[in-house]
């Protein structure tokens, strides 16, 4: 934690306290703000908030990279997969029966118990029990890493997903084109004129018009060209 406040000294500040002080002091603002109210629900748990002026990216980018390893501990949950690498453990023969009990195949070379293949031992959510706990100190293994996690943003009034902070405005950009050539196409299927589907559907009126002028004695100034080049390929 003094690392966190450390790296976001003059960028932000972080407040850790009791969830009923945070509230009562939310509480006693909400006359002057009543959209700190929607930050209430969410004051539960281990959870504090980070104040800062600044990019929010940057900050978030901040606390998450400020992180502590840190052994398996029983009873903890496994907040993401747990592999042992196939490899020598240097451990003794004793131990053999210890690694029998966790279905990890080994085999004795050179006087110490070597681990034949890569062994998944915990999966996301799994709960650390003790025999695992043991075998990762044992291995001297530390899987797991602490710091803060980033729950909620709230900006202006506005309560939403950290994950919204990775939309980049080209992100915006190519949905909403994408949004709008499903729109035309749709439109131009059914027959339904919009603002999308408009320009589409001149520019096929327009190509309907040229080949009619092609085979055809009509003529008009777009259609000259088109009946030069169809002269001289011939």
């Amino acid at each position: 934690m003094q690392q966190i406040r450390i790296s976001l000294r003059g960028n932000a500040v972080v407040l850790m306290g009791k969830n009923t002080m945070m509230r009562k002091a939310i509480k006693g603002h909400l006359e002057r703000n009543p959209a700190l109210e929607k930050l209430v629900p969410h004051i539960k748990g281990n959870v504090g908030f980070v104040f800062t002026r600044n990019d929010l990216v940057e900050i978030r980018d901040k606390l998450l990279e400020n992180k502590v390893r840190a052994p398996a501990r029983a009873g903890a949950i496994a907040p993401l997969p747990v592999v042992i690498p196939a490899q020598n453990t240097g451990l003794g023969p004793e131990k053999t029966s210890f690694f029998q009990a966790l279905s990890i195949p080994t085999k004795i070379s050179k006087g110490t118990i070597e681990i034949i293949n890569d062994v998944h031992i915990l999966k996301p959510g799994d709960k650390v029990g003790a025999s695992e706990a043991t075998l990762l100190n044992m291995l001297n293994i530390s899987p797991f890493s602490y710091g803060l996690q980033v729950e909620q943003v709230y900006d202006s009034g506005t309560i939403f997903a950290p994950a919204i902070l990775d939309i980049k405005p080209e992100d915006l950009r190519e949905k909403f084109l994408a949004g709008v050539a499903n729109l035309a196409s749709v439109c131009l299927a059914i027959g339904y004129p919009t603002t999308a589907s408009v320009p589409h559907s001149i520019a096929n009126g327009f190509k309907n018009l040229l080949a009619v002028a092609a085979v055809t004695e009509i003529e008009f100034k777009e259609a000259a060209t088109i009946k030069e080049y169809l002269k001289i390929s011939v």
